[in-house]
Formats: structure tokens, C-alpha cells, sequence
């Protein structure tokens, strides 16, 4: 289903009962809602009621063309007014990667909107900023954003030979056929870029704004995963003041939703309470 909101056009998958309790998936880069096709069965069999939002640069009808309009207070403002639009008064939030930054923050600014808080592989920022701080293999982990945020060079590189470096880079979440649903639709003219605004728009000062969480959260990590370490995963707890939880999949890579759809399931019902 299409969602018009904040004058921007948005690319809703739902699925389950619709009288059942709301959950809003978030999907991180550089993949689509898509990734949540293997864990929303799970959740429509207990009841729960699921929408997987394209976000902003992903929706070929929210894809604006500044920079600046990919900041972290208009990718929350995003979420909250979908959930209007939808007439959801609060939801289970579950987000990954960059879905996962957008769910803190608006975990963070609006509790209210937010039942439960499920976060997977990338913690609360605060945590982020704690490992890029003191732990060196942290930095070295995302030394990739260096190059995400230069204009032009990102698309060359990751773009060349039909995708070749942006396909190596999803070569975790499973076939060539799962690889390439994913890196086709960043080939579109304008798709990679207005992703990749995402990274050009992020500023330090936008990370910290993104307080305490109090809402019942669980932290979901993988202990291969090649962009985040333990020393940011432990240091997320520090940033929850509700009930916490701290799971970790042993051998699994970053791209959780596509190789671990059933561990991940598990872990969002339990944090939903069913």
C-alpha cells in the first residue's frame, strides 16, 4: 500500500490480522522492507499485525534531493507520521541497521508511539559513539562510511561492473537471487544516491541528540558481524533505562533478517510479549 505523508508518497507492506497489535518494521541499507518477508510470518501467526516501511530515499515517491533532508530528526519525523497516517496510536518498533538508528531515535524523542523497542545489529548511538571512541578495531569497522559519504565516488565504486562491489557487500544475506533483490533496485537512477544520503547527512551532533531509551527493548546483535563489535553492543545497555535485554547469534553476520529470520522472530515476540 502507498502512505502519504509529510508530502512524501511511502511504500507500506502489511500483513496479519488487522486487528492485531501494530508493528512497524525499519529496514537498514542498502535494502528495502523486503528484508522482513522471512520474519513477518512468524509475527502474523501470533497475532500481529506488520508494516514494512520503504523509508525515505527508498520510496521512490520520498526521495527529495537535498542532503540535508536525510538528517535523523526527519527520518524519525518519517516514522511517526507514517504510524499517523495509519491511524496507529503506538507500535512494536523493530528496526535494523539504519532502521535500527531511526527506531532508537524515535524510541528516544516519542515513547508514547512506542510499545516495545526490538533493535537489530546497530545499537543506540550513544553506544556507537562510546566504541568509535575507545576501541580502535571500532574504528576500523566503519572506516566504509568515509567513502559512503563522498559524492560521486561512492556511486562509481559501488555501482562498477553491474554492482560488483555493492553485491560482495550483501553477499551475506543469501543467494545471488536474495543478493540481487536488493542491489537492482539501487541501480535505479537516483536510488544509491539518496541511500547513501543517509550516511552524507549523519552528523555528530544529531547522534547525540538521541537520549535514553525507557522503553522494554531488546538489543539484537550477531557475533560476526563485520560493521559492529562487541565493545559497541555491550555499551548499549548503558542507554536504556526500561527492562533490557541483550541477545546475541552466534555466527551470524550483519544482515540478520535475511540469515537469521527465525532466531530474530523469536526474539521480537518474546519482546512483544507473545
Amino acid at each position: 500500500m502507498r502512505v502519504e505523508a509529510r508530502g512524501l508518497t511511502f511504500e507500506v507492506r502489511t500483513g496479519g490480522p488487522e486487528d492485531g497489535e501494530p508493528v512497524l518494521l525499519l529496514h537498514g541499507f542498502p535494502q528495502h522492507a523486503g528484508e522482513w518477508d522471512e520474519v513477518t510470518p512468524a509475527l502474523h501467526g501470533a497475532g500481529l499485525r506488520t508494516y514494512a516501511l520503504d523509508q525515505r530515499g527508498y520510496s521512490p515517491g520520498a526521495r527529495p534531493t537535498e542532503v540535508g533532508e536525510y538528517r535523523i530528526p526527519e527520518l524519525v519525523a518519517d516514522a511517526a507520521a507514517v504510524l499517523d497516517a495509519l491511524g496507529v496510536t503506538a507500535a512494536h518498533l523493530v528496526g535494523h541497521d539504519w532502521g535500527a538508528i531511526v527506531a532508537w531515535g524515535l524510541a528516544a524523542a516519542h515513547p508514547e508511539r512506542v510499545r516495545t523497542l526490538t533493535a537489530v545489529s546497530v545499537p543506540h548511538p550513544a553506544a556507537m559513539g562510546h566504541a568509535l571512541a575507545t576501541d580502535p578495531r571500532q574504528k576500523a569497522r566503519s572506516s566504509y562510511i568515509a567513502l559512503f559519504r563522498k559524492p560521486g565516488k561512492a556511486e562509481k565504486v559501488l555501482l562498477a561492473f553491474r554492482a560488483a562491489t555493492l553485491r560482495r557487500m550483501l553477499a551475506g544475506v543469501g543467494d545471488a537471487a536474495r543478493v540481487a533483490r536488493y542491489a537492482e533496485p539501487m541501480r535505479e537512477p537516483g536510488a544509491l544516491t539518496a541511500a547513501l544520503n543517509w550516511y552524507r547527512a549523519m552528523t555528530g551532533a544529531d547522534m547525540k541528540a538521541v537520549g535514553p531509551v525507557g522503553v522494554p527493548t531488546t538489543f539484537v546483535w550477531s557475533d560476526q558481524d563485520v560493521a559492529i563489535g562487541r565493545t559497541a553492543a555491550e555499551a548499549c545497555a548503558t542507554h536504556v533505562t526500561g527492562d533490557f535485554r541483550f541477545e546475541v547469534l552466534s555466527g551470524v553476520t550483519h544482515w540478520i533478517p535475511d540469515e537469521a529470520p527465525g532466531p530474530l522472530a523469536a526474539a521480537i515476540l518474546a519482546r512483544a510479549g507473545r
